[in-house]
């Protein structure tokens, strides 16, 4: 080709240069023989190391010199390859030698006598070594006796049937609780709730052992305590207050904190009087089963109750300190204070007594088990919540945020719902909300009681529904009058929330009340008035007597202090009477009957009214005495007049 291009390859320099002439000639060291290698490498063997990893640091650090030795240029050849190999053979043959000198020395004891130090020892007094013989003996001598009793008894429980066996009582407590065997041997048990998912820092950790073990460790304690003098008092319980049954071999030692009895106590007060109590713990929740077991499940169940309570009360505590109140909670040693209503305070304490009295007080009749239930719940949800967190969705999605949150975005959910997905309410503002609640219907129980024994017409009827949320009660009230339910009834729903009542009319009305009794006495009160009214008009219609008019918002008259008054105009058939009916709320129930006539007997005819017929638009109301006509009730009355009436007229 014409447009070719010579190349020149050259070889790689594999050897050192030793020098370079003036005229720019390199002079290359000549490549080492075989000889020369071998005797090289020998002399990096380090006889004193023999460890792989040894060797390999050697390697890398004699790597290390070379690129020096390269980067400085030096090279010295050493007089003869072999020389530090011979020297390090020598020295390491030399020490063999002195080696085997000093072992044939120490074997044969001809030469040589190898003695140890003798050290200067202190003259004994003869007592001294008697007294430490004596303790000495007596040591192991209890170790034989102790080994013996034990044999003893373990010989004596195969013989007497009563006694029941260590091993078998072990698998019925490992049936029902929690047990591990740790490295020393022991066997410990746990009787918190972090497996539920409690976070409660207080240890709930107890010991399994042998019967004889416990009684051994109290006799030696009580001999320690009454030979040391001024020896700190070690209390082991083992029954938690209850009398040791002598045929279990089995003995559990809980901790000192978790000893007695324990309850939280719930108080609903107003003015040092108690309206509503409730008593929280884990005894007598679930099936029985201490007397197939064995009394230490007792008590385990006493111990696992103190540590329930106290969980329970810190994390009360804990969100009274928390929570931003209009009125602050107030947490005071074993006691928490939180404001309900004016004048109304929620008292939860803990009580925890590690003595049984006899003289202790009697269960509370007035128990509330809905607010025991609850706390109950609430904690086991807060249990809940700790251990089952909500999976991702899609899986690369954070954790943490709820299923709802997560589809907040593709549902285009508002600022309002967003933030109402963050709301949680803690367990002592649930408890807050369920006392007021109780306390607002028992307070709607009383006004409703109240009116129903002091207004004996008409008839007030309640009826609670007995499927209702903690927070929420409902009560349908029916006011009728005995013997004329065909007439008409007054029906109102009124729902009970945490601090205030809705109240929900036949006519669909809705009005909200607050707090206060007196509202809704009122009310009811009014309801009464309307009922009067309208069942009057239908008992009117029905004995062909005509209704004028009636109004239950009466607007003429003195001012009533309590509602409106209410008004009926009835005529005769025949139109020759008319009864006028005034029903008043003056705070009770006031009802007044007024009387006219037709034509009028006082008329007179004059020049101004000549006409007759003038006389037919009926003469001065005249009030009855309506507590002296015959009749049960309002309506009984009414038509024991009514019916006289047109009678006399006929």
């Amino acid at each position: 080709m014409s447009n070719s291009v010579n190349i020149s390859v050259e070889t790689t320099c594999e050897n050192q240069i030793r020098e370079i002439a003036y005229d720019g000639t390199e002079l290359y060291q000549p490549p080492p023989t075989l000889s020369e290698s071998l005797a090289k490498c020998a002399a990096r063997i380090d006889f004193s190391k023999t460890s792989l990893e040894d060797l390999k640091k050697e390697e890398k650090s004699a790597a290390a010199a070379e690129e020096d030795a390269k980067d400085a240029n030096i090279f010295q050849e050493s007089l003869w390859p072999w020389d530090a190999v011979r020297n390090k053979l020598k020295d390491a043959y030399t020490e063999i030698c002195v080696l085997s000198d000093v072992i044939s020395i120490a074997k044969d004891k001809r030469y040589l006598v190898l003695d140890p130090l003798l050290e200067d020892s202190d003259d004994t007094k003869p007592i001294v070594q008697v007294y430490t013989r004596k303790k000495a003996i007596s040591q192991a001598a209890q170790v034989l006796l102790s080994g013996a009793e034990r044999l003893r008894n373990a010989h004596s429980e195969l013989r007497n049937p009563n006694v029941k066996d260590f091993h078998i009582e072990l698998l019925r407590l490992r049936q029902n609780w929690r047990l591990k065997k740790v490295s020393n041997g022991a066997i410990i048990g746990d009787l918190s709730y972090r497996t539920a998912g409690s976070k409660f820092g207080m240890s709930g950790t107890f010991e399994v052992a042998k019967a004889e073990d416990v009684l051994d460790e109290e006799t030696t304690t009580s001999n320690a305590n009454s030979s040391g003098g001024n020896t700190p008092n070690t209390q082991i319980s083992t029954n938690n207050g209850i009398q040791p049954n002598g045929s279990s071999s089995l003995r559990v030692i809980v901790p000192a904190e978790l000893q007695g009895v324990a309850y939280i106590k719930v108080i609903t007060q107003k003015d040092q009087e108690d309206l509503c109590t409730a008593q929280v713990n884990l005894m007598g929740h679930g099936p029985n089963i201490t007397a197939q077991v064995g009394v230490w499940q007792k008590t385990l169940e006493f111990a696992q109750n103190v540590l329930f309570c106290k969980e329970l009360f810190a994390q009360l505590a804990r969100e009274a300190i928390q929570l931003q109140a209009p009125i602050p909670h107030v947490v005071i040693g074993n006691q928490i204070r939180a404001t309900l209503l004016p004048n109304i305070q929620l008292i939860i304490s803990l009580c925890h007594s590690t003595s049984f009295d006899s003289n202790q007080p009697a269960p509370i009749n007035d128990h509330d088990h809905v607010l025991e239930h609850s706390l109950h719940q609430l904690l086991r949800e807060v249990h809940y919540k700790n251990s089952h967190h909500p999976f991702p969705h899609p899986a690369s999605a954070p954790l943490g945020p709820s299923k709802k949150r997560m589809i907040a975005g593709p549902t285009a959910a508002d600022r309002d719902s967003l933030l109402e997905m963050t709301k949680t309410q803690t367990i002592l503002e649930q408890i807050i909300a369920q006392a007021q609640h109780i306390f607002m219907r028992k307070r709607t129980q009383y006004v409703l009681d109240t009116l129903a024994r002091d207004v004996k017409d008409p008839q007030i009827v309640s009826h609670w529904n007995a499927m209702n949320s903690p927070t929420m009660s409902c009560v349908k009230i029916n006011i009728v009058t005995h013997g004329y339910d065909a007439f008409g009834r007054t029906s109102l729903v009124i729902h009970v929330k945490e601090r205030s009542l809705k109240c929900i009319c036949r006519d669909g009305r809705v009005m909200r009340l607050s707090y206060e009794p007196q509202e809704l006495r009122d009310l009811i009160l009014c309801q009464i008035n309307s009922h009067q009214i309208s069942c009057l008009v239908s008992l009117a219609r029905c004995m062909a007597w005509t209704v004028l008019s009636n109004s239950n918002h009466l607007g003429i008259g003195k001012v009533e202090p309590l509602g409106n008054a209410s008004s009926c105009l009835l005529a005769s058939p025949n139109s020759d009477r008319m009864i006028a009916v005034q029903i008043r709320c003056d705070p009770q129930i006031d009802v007044k009957v007024y009387i006219a006539r037709s034509p009028r007997q006082d008329f007179f005819p004059t020049p101004l009214v000549p006409e007759k017929f003038w006389e037919n638009l009926g003469g001065n109301f005249k009030e009855v005495r309506f507590d002296k006509i015959e009749g049960k009730s309002f309506l009984n009355k009414m038509e024991f007049l009514m019916a006289s009436l047109t009678s006399n007229t006929a």
